[in-house]
């Protein structure tokens, strides 16, 4: 007998979507650019690897070489930004990122990013994908994930209260922040599957959304036969 996809509804009012490893692979560059950065400090780049997603490259750098000055950080996270910026070669959509952002377009959902605009709004071109007209990006927040900062001003931005927001991520330290800001998380791609979000799928062709009249959005969110 053959199993069945089963199906689990989420609902919420609005959507607040990170960009790396959620709607845009950018594995590649990133391995490239902090493989490189990791050995010109003497660090092993698959350690290095496992802390990069999700978080500013500050924020890693200083979970990596903890007893550097973080002024020395920020410098060289800029160069790093500008070097990611201008490396595209690999910068795909996710499987259903074009499909999930046509469907959402008229309901509220906004961008929660680690990235600077620049890099941002570089990757999205790259992968063919619209950008959404609310974006939270690093230059508009004094902490990166996993502090909560960038998905509750998202939130603020958008109107709505935590509790009423559905955060879509990938990586531990957004995973974290979605749970830090009093939301629920639904987990996308490979890595989320070990952070244990309120939901899971491979990718974007698992997920629907239907928006009621009365404003309540229902996710639903596919998981594979078993």
């Amino acid at each position: 007998m053959t199993a069945t996809p089963t199906s689990d509804v989420l609902t919420a009012r609005a959507l607040l979507l990170d960009m790396d490893g959620t709607l845009v692979d950018s594995d590649a560059v990133v391995e490239r650019v902090w493989s490189r950065w990791a050995l010109r400090h003497g660090l092993d780049p698959q350690e290095a690897l496992k802390v990069v997603h999700g978080r500013q490259g500050y924020a890693t750098m200083a979970a990596l070489l903890p007893d550097r000055p973080m002024e020395l950080n920020h410098a060289e996270n800029r160069e790093l930004l500008a070097e990611e910026t201008a490396d595209l070669d690999g910068v795909v959509a996710i499987p259903g990122a074009p499909e999930f952002l046509a469907s959402i377009n008229a309901l509220p959902h906004a961008l929660v990013t680690s990235a600077d605009a620049p890099l941002a709004g570089a990757r999205m071109a790259a992968a063919g994908l619209r950008m959404p007209p609310v974006r939270v990006t690093a230059e508009c927040v004094s902490a990166s994930k996993p502090d909560p900062e960038g998905f509750l001003k998202g939130a603020a931005e958008l109107g709505f209260a935590p509790a009423d927001c559905v955060v879509f991520e990938d990586s531990e330290a957004g995973v974290a922040a979605g749970r830090a800001a009093g939301m629920r998380v639904v987990g996308v791609g490979p890595r989320a599957s070990a952070f244990a979000p309120d939901a899971h799928v491979a990718d974007l062709t698992r997920l629907r959304v239907e928006a009621d009249a009365d404003g309540v959005l229902r996710l639903h969110v596919t998981a594979p036969a078993a």
